[in-house]
């Protein structure tokens, strides 16, 4: 038995185009559907009781209100869920159609498996310019340390998912990060399957996208308080000089032509640096 497990917030707009991606799915064995509903207002569980895919998906929707945020969100569902293997992914992201098949394939070889995303498919080529991803065939990495995965592209068994503990509810930012880091550290294996692929929904204006990448800026240091000492180091002098030049030499007011990147680039880039030297002061370590 597979569950799927969606954490959901204010996703009533969006959640179709997952929920159809899901229906579509080349998978043979049976799964479920959980949607885990962390205090939305837009009438997403009145949304769900009806859904036309209801019983194609054996859709639930459950309540996780209780304590705002992700994390907390898919613990909740992880909780309700029937399956011995479950599979995360996000209300307003959208599988590629061999994802569950391919998760549960490389789910004999590893505890827990990851895949890629891309960013072409749900946004403008604009805005896709806007964040680079990592290629399907490679893992995401930390250098000089642990690999990761993503919360939203990730399957694992239950029993590695009790033994992790489940998601850090107080994380904000980078829980995803921290889960598959605690995993390993665990002793258990962390696998990357490049045919498990999602279409990954961007921020479309640049408010919200310097929003999101600052964030995840200040979750290094966060994260960097926990992990010190298990290895995690902050990037060395001359890489982070070359980087704050760079930003400079690339900055907005330089023509596109010249600078090689789009203002949405720019702005991730920069806003992440920005979240980097924030988040040091916040949690008084040096971490950017």
């Amino acid at each position: 038995m597979v569950s799927v497990v969606i954490p959901a917030h204010n996703a009533r707009n969006l959640i179709d185009v997952q929920l159809t991606a899901l229906a579509e799915q080349d998978y043979s064995g049976t799964f479920e559907v959980v949607v885990s509903d962390n205090g939305s207002t837009d009438g997403l569980e009145e949304h769900l009781a009806d859904h036309p895919l209801h019983t194609v998906l054996d859709l639930r929707c459950i309540d996780s209100s209780l304590i705002k945020g992700a994390p907390h969100a898919r613990n909740a569902g992880a909780a309700a869920a029937k399956g011995d293997f479950l599979a995360f992914c996000d209300a307003d992201d959208r599988v590629h159609p061999g994802w569950l098949s391919a998760l549960v394939r490389a789910s004999a070889e590893y505890d827990a498996v990851g895949g890629p995303v891309e960013t072409t498919t749900l946004n403008s080529p604009d805005v896709a310019s806007w964040r680079p991803v990592t290629p399907p065939d490679k893992r995401e990495e930390t250098p000089g340390f642990l690999d990761f995965a993503l919360s939203g592209n990730l399957g694992l068994w239950r029993t590695a998912f009790d033994t992790t503990g489940g998601f850090d509810e107080s994380l904000t930012v980078g829980e995803d990060v921290d889960f598959t880091w605690r995993l390993q550290l665990a002793g258990l294996t962390l696998g990357h399957e490049p045919k498990a692929m999602v279409a990954y929904r961007l921020r479309d204006n640049y408010r919200a996208l310097w929003r999101q990448s600052f964030a995840y800026g200040m979750a290094g240091p966060e994260l960097y308080r926990h992990y010190r000492s298990y290895g995690l180091r902050p990037t060395k002098p001359l890489p982070l000089l070359l980087f704050a030049l760079a930003l400079v030499a690339r900055c907005p007011v330089v023509p596109t032509f010249i600078s090689r990147l789009s203002t949405g680039g720019w702005i991730y880039y920069a806003a992440f640096a920005a979240g980097r030297v924030r988040g040091s002061f916040k949690y008084r370590v040096y971490f950017v």
